[in-house]
């Protein structure tokens, strides 16, 4: 039993420094947060203009598929980036040619994105 608790004891370690870091952050906002209320604490804030209209306005479908794929090029980066450090490292022909295959991937929904006109954006004046 001591044998494994001390294998596993940086487990336990790790666990409790994750417990305390979770909690801090929930504690250190509370601490410093300013404690002043009144009108212009509860009004939205639209830098500097006083707002107009209603905040529940609709917009375009396409602003959401825009979104989603940055999130998906991100998340694409993500991958890239340790990919990128072990071809520094050891670099190989094989190696090169499936990552040029992995960014082929990554090409083909921004070409059907673009084949759909996501990237058209339609603006509106108001007046």
């Amino acid at each position: 039993m001591g044998e494994v608790l001390r294998d596993f004891s940086f487990v336990l370690v790790f666990a409790l420094l994750a417990l305390i870091l979770g909690l801090i952050v929930f504690f250190i906002p509370y601490l410093i947060a300013p404690r002043v209320y009144g009108d212009k604490t509860e009004s939205l804030y639209e830098c500097g203009i006083d707002p107009y209209g209603s905040a529940w306005i609709r917009y375009s479908v396409l602003f959401y598929l825009y979104a989603l794929m940055f999130v998906g090029f991100e998340v694409d980066v993500l991958y890239l980036f340790p990919v990128g450090v072990s071809y520094l490292k050891e670099g190989s022909i094989k190696e090169f040619l499936i990552l040029l295959i992995f960014l082929a991937f990554l090409l083909l929904p921004l070409l059907y994105a673009y084949r759909k006109g996501v990237f058209k954006w339609k603006f509106e004046v108001r007046g």
